[in-house]
C-alpha cells in the first residue's frame, strides 16, 4: 500500500499535479459568476505569462524582493493604482503589510485596456477577492488620469 502512494506522488508530481498545482487551478474555482470568468479565465493566462514570475502563480511575491498581491494591503485598497502600475509600471518604495519594497516594477505597454481588465479581474476575485468584472472601459478611464495616491 505504502508503494502505491508512492507511486502516485510521484505520477502526480511529474504531471505537475502536485498539491500546489491543483491549489493554483483551483483559484478559477472559487468564482461562480460566469462574467466574471468570462474575464478571469484569460486573465489567468495572462498573469501567468506576464506577471507570475515575479509575483509567483500563488500571488505571495519574491521574499523581500518582490511584493506579494495576494492578501496585500496596498494591492486591494486601490484598483485604480493597480491598473496604473500594470501599465506604467512603478519605481520607488512602496510599504505592502508593514514590509517596504524598493524594486522597480517594469511597464507594460504593450497590455490592451482589455487584457488589463481580464488580469485585474481575475486577481481581483481570487484569493478572496471579490471585486466583480473590472471591465475595458474602467480600465481605460482608470489609465487616462494617474491615480492620486500613488
Amino acid at each position: 500500500m505504502r508503494a502505491k502512494k508512492l507511486l502516485v506522488f510521484l505520477l502526480l508530481g511529474a504531471f505537475g499535479c502536485s498539491p500546489q498545482a491543483t491549489d493554483e487551478a483551483n483559484y478559477l474555482a472559487s468564482i461562480s459568476d460566469t462574467k466574471v470568468l468570462q474575464f478571469a479565465i484569460p486573465g489567468k493566462e495572462l498573469y501567468d505569462s506576464h506577471c507570475a514570475n515575479c509575483h509567483q502563480k500563488d500571488g505571495k511575491g519574491l521574499g523581500k524582493l518582490i511584493p506579494p498581491l495576494r492578501d496585500a494591503d496596498y494591492f486591494k485598497s486601490n484598483v485604480h493604482r493597480s491598473v496604473w502600475i500594470m501599465r506604467h509600471g512603478k519605481d520607488g518604495e512602496i510599504l505592502v503589510n508593514g514590509q517596504t519594497y524598493n524594486q522597480a516594477m517594469p511597464a507594460n505597454p504593450k497590455l490592451s485596456p482589455l487584457e488589463i481588465a481580464q488580469i485585474s479581474t481575475y486577481l481581483y476575485n481570487i484569493w478572496g477577492n471579490q471585486e466583480g468584472v473590472i471591465d475595458a472601459p474602467r480600465v481605460e478611464a482608470f489609465l487616462r488620469e494617474q491615480p492620486r495616491a500613488n
